[in-house]
């Protein structure tokens, strides 16, 4: 092998590490943090920035590189439509960002730090194929449920704000949180059964099927706007939920559109409509609760 092949196969070695990180794909779970701020009485700009570069520029994308190391997908994957074979690169890169983001939470809180590090463990817990809880499809949704919801909306709370403890934590925008992860969930899973079968997983959305997956996000998402109206109506803030049921109308009705194809064609539950959905979902949500920090 020649120098110059050498170094284009390392090269290509560090893109597909980068590539597997998916980083992009901790957009789709912005939402959360964004809402997480609306909930917090005094957040710092300064610390609300480290907090955000923390969780989406470190601890999602090793949480997805863990993930992909551990599935080494040969089909389309969250964030990636053709992905690459990891290797060992990837493992340790994770660990690496894992230890980064650890350090900075302790700097930031140590109660914070606490927090990341359970999350990394939970994340781990469903990823790892000592245990892997994403094969069981009430023991992977609660994991998500539980950790990219209510406990992330906390634990962002408990990063931005140096003066509150958690006791200060409102309890409905953790459920809100929750729903609205629960509701988008079983659908990125809905393009996936015959990949996931063939490695021994039985996620929700096969549980439910088709149908039923929509159904489910469906009515977790209708959970979720009713918690947020009578939460904001009990702040005295309906002006903010309006803003939410305006900004989120492309939501429903991109929704409504591709279950209606799916329930004709099951082929139109593949990666791109899923991608979309979720691209969607995520902008709307930021936009929406963005406005209510303005």
């Amino acid at each position: 092998m020649s120098t110059n092949e050498g170094k284009f196969t390392q090269w290509s070695k560090i893109r597909n590490t980068i590539l597997l990180l998916r980083i992009p794909f901790s957009f789709f779970l912005s939402p959360v943090y964004f809402f997480a701020l609306v909930c917090c009485p005094a957040a710092d700009f300064s610390r609300a920035l480290q907090v955000f570069v923390l969780l989406h520029l470190l601890v999602y994308p090793a949480s997805n590189g863990y993930n992909s190391f551990m599935d080494k997908d040969t089909e389309s994957i969250g964030g990636l439509q053709f992905p690459p074979k990891p290797d060992k690169n990837l493992f340790w890169l994770t660990l690496i960002m894992d230890a980064i983001a650890l350090s900075w939470a302790w700097v930031l809180n140590p109660v914070f730090a606490i927090m990341v590090l359970t999350y990394i463990l939970a994340s781990r817990a469903y990823s790892w194929r000592g245990i892997r809880l994403k094969k069981y499809p009430i023991g992977g949704f609660l994991t998500v449920f539980i950790f990219q919801g209510a406990w992330t909306l906390a634990m962002v709370f408990c990063g931005v704000n140096s003066e509150f403890p958690l006791l200060f934590i409102p309890p409905l925008p953790m459920i809100i949180s929750s729903c609205l992860i629960g509701a988008v969930y079983p659908l990125t899973q809905i393009y996936q059964h015959e990949q996931d079968k063939n490695d021994g997983v039985k996620t929700l959305s096969m549980l439910l099927g088709f149908r039923g997956t929509f159904v489910f996000a469906g009515l977790f998402f209708l959970v979720a706007n009713t918690c947020l109206f009578f939460f904001l109506r009990h702040l005295g803030l309906m002006e903010f939920y309006f803003r939410f049921a305006i900004c989120n109308l492309p939501v429903i009705f991109f929704f409504l559109g591709w279950a209606r194809k799916v329930w004709i064609d099951t082929s139109q539950a593949n990666f791109r409509n899923t991608m979309l959905m979720n691209l969607i979902s995520a902008i709307f949500l930021n936009i929406s609760f963005i406005s209510m920090l303005a």
